[in-house]
C-alpha cells in the first residue's frame, strides 16, 4: 500500500480501538465487585515498594464539550471543601491498609482542574500525602492546569508544594475551533500561564494538543503545531479527539456535521507529526514527543518508558493508586475504579469508617498479565522479541504466533517488520500502533465497537 494515501490508509485501519493505558483495557471492568479486591491488593503490596499516586479533582470552572474525562462544573466553595475532605480521608484509609514504610515515585492531580482547589485546600491534601507517603527526591510531581483559569498566586505555591511539572491544555489556537469546541483560550493566555510557571521555577511543561475536531484543517494544525513548539514545551501529548457522546453527552453539543472524516484525521495527524519533529521533538510511542534531553525522550531511547492510565512516563512503579471520583488503581492483580459522580463517591465514602468508594474491578488472569507486558513494550518501544519474552517466562516458544498471524495485513503495508517471531513496527507504522496492540488483545473481540475511539 502506498503510505502516502490517505484514503486507502483511512479505508482500512478505520477501527475503533482501545487506547491501550492498561490491559485488559477500561472497557473490561465489571460491576460484580466488593471492597475485598481493593483492600486484599492494597494489603499486597511489599513493604518499602515505590508506588504511583494519581489525585482526580471533577471540577471545571466550565465545560469544554470535546472533553471526555469525568468532571462537572464547580458548583461552590463548600463543595470543593467538602470533596477535598474526602480525598484526605481516603488517603488515610488507602495507608491503613498498605501500611507505612511506602515511597511515592510519582504523584499526579488530574481532572477536571484540580487548580479549582484554593491553595489552603491544596496544601491540606499535599501535607496528608507527605504523612502518608515519603517522596522520592526524584519524583515526579504534576498538575494539570487549565491556562485560562490559574491564580497569580497559585505558581509559586505549587512550587513551594514541591510540584516540578506542569501539563496545560491547548488542543489549537485556532479561534473558530475553539467556538466549534466551547474553549476560548488566546495563544497570550498559554504564553503568559507558561511564563508564570516558569518564573515560579517550575521548569518542566507538557502540552496537550488534539486534532480530529470540528473546522480544523491541515493548515490550522501545522501553525498550531509550529506556535506551540516556539513556547519550547519539555513534552507533548497529540491525541486523536474520541467522539463518544454515548458515554458524555457534552459532545453533543460539538457541531458534529464538521468533524474531519477519518483521511483528514490521518493528514492533520502527519502534519502535526512534520511540524514537532522538524522543531526538534523526538516523537515517543503512539502519540507522545519529547525534548530529547528530556527524562521522557531519554527513556524511549533506553527502553525504560511505561505505559499506565495517565498515558506514557517515565514513572517504573507496578502499583497506580488513584483516590477520588471515577479515578482507577492498577495493581499486578488487577484494577479498580471508584465511583464515577462525586455524589456515588461521598455515599461511598460514608457507608463505614473503613469503607474504600469501588465499585468496579477488572481481575488479570497470567495470561492477561503476560500479554499485558507484550503490549506495554510495543506501545513503549515498538519492538518486540517473543522468543526472547517466552523464553523469561517460560512459555511454549509458539505461544504467540496466532497473534503475530494476524499483522500480513500491516507487514504487506510495511507498518511491521517480522523477523522469525521478532517483531518491529517501522516509523511509517507508528500511527497504527494501536492496531499492532490489537493483535495481542484477547479481549477485543468481546467488545462492544462503541467502546472505543477511531483507531486512526
Amino acid at each position: 500500500m502506498n503510505v502516502a494515501d490517505p484514503a486507502a490508509l483511512a479505508a482500512r485501519y478505520a477501527r475503533n480501538l482501545p487506547r491501550y493505558t492498561s490491559y485488559p483495557t477500561a472497557a473490561q471492568f465489571t460491576d460484580a465487585v466488593g471492597p475485598d479486591d481493593a483492600r486484599d491488593w492494597l494489603r499486597a503490596v511489599p513493604a518499602g515498594d515505590a508506588l504511583s499516586l494519581y489525585l482526580h479533582v471533577p471540577f471545571c470552572d466550565t465545560l469544554c464539550r470535546f472533553c471526555g474525562c469525568n468532571t462537572a462544573v464547580l458548583r461552590s466553595a463548600d463543595a470543593l471543601a467538602a470533596y477535598a475532605a474526602l480525598l484526605i480521608e481516603e488517603l488515610r484509609r488507602i495507608t491503613r491498609q498498605l501500611g507505612t514504610g511506602h515511597s511515592l515515585s510519582h504523584l499526579q492531580w488530574g481532572g477536571g482542574t484540580p487548580t479549582t482547589l484554593p491553595v489552603g485546600t491544596l496544601r491540606q491534601v499535599m501535607q496528608t500525602i507527605r504523612n502518608s507517603f515519603t517522596l522520592l527526591p526524584d519524583a515526579e510531581i504534576s498538575i494539570e492546569i487549565d491556562p485560562r483559569h490559574l491564580p497569580a498566586h497559585y505558581p509559586a505555591v505549587l512550587h513551594e508544594l514541591g510540584f516540578n511539572r506542569a501539563s496545560l491544555g491547548v488542543q489549537d489556537i485556532n479561534p473558530a475551533v475553539q467556538e466549534a469546541c466551547g474553549r476560548i483560550q488566546s495563544l497570550e493566555q498559554t504564553t503568559a500561564c507558561i511564563d508564570a510557571l516558569r518564573g515560579a521555577g517550575i521548569d518542566s511543561i507538557n502540552i496537550d494538543l488534539i486534532y480530529g475536531l470540528p473546522r480544523q484543517n491541515v493548515q490550522g494544525v501545522r501553525d498550531t503545531a509550529t506556535a506551540i513548539a516556539a513556547l519550547s514545551p519539555d513534552r507533548l501529548a497529540v491525541f486523536g479527539y474520541a467522539h463518544v457522546p454515548w458515554k458524555q453527552k457534552r459532545q453533543n453539543l460539538m457541531p458534529t456535521g464538521e468533524l474531519p472524516d477519518a483521511i483528514a484525521r490521518f493528514e492533520q495527524r502527519a502534519a502535526i507529526n512534520d511540524a514537532l519533529c522538524a522543531a526538534g521533538y523526538l516523537p515517543v510511542g503512539l502519540d507522545h514527543y519529547s525534548r530529547p534531553d528530556d527524562r521522557m525522550g531519554i527513556a524511549a531511547r533506553d527502553g525504560t518508558l511505561h505505559r499506565n492510565f495517565q498515558g506514557y512516563t517515565t514513572d517504573p512503579a507496578t502499583v497506580l493508586i488513584g483516590v477520588g471520583a471515577s479515578a482507577i488503581s492498577s495493581y499486578p492483580q488487577g484494577m479498580t475504579q471508584n465511583a464515577v459522580s462525586s455524589a456515588a463517591y461521598a455515599r461511598l465514602m460514608g457507608e463505614t469508617p473503613d469503607s474504600l468508594p469501588v465499585v468496579r474491578v477488572v481481575r488479570r488472569t497470567m495470561d492477561d498479565r503476560l500479554r499485558a507486558q507484550v503490549i506495554e513494550r510495543l506501545m513503549c518501544d515498538m519492538d518486540i522479541d517473543l522468543d526472547a519474552f517466552t523464553t523469561r517466562h517460560g512459555l511454549p516458544q509458539d505461544s504467540f504466533d496466532d497473534d503475530m498471524r494476524k499483522l500480513s495485513g500491516l507487514e504487506a503495508d510495511g507498518f511491521v517488520i517480522i523477523s522469525g517471531r521478532r517483531l518491529r513496527v517501522t516509523e511509517e507504522g507508528r500511527a497504527f500502533l494501536r492496531h499492532v496492540a490489537a493483535a495481542f488483545d484477547r479481549h477485543l473481540d468481546m467488545d462492544m465497537p462503541q467502546r472505543h475511539a477511531s483507531g486512526v
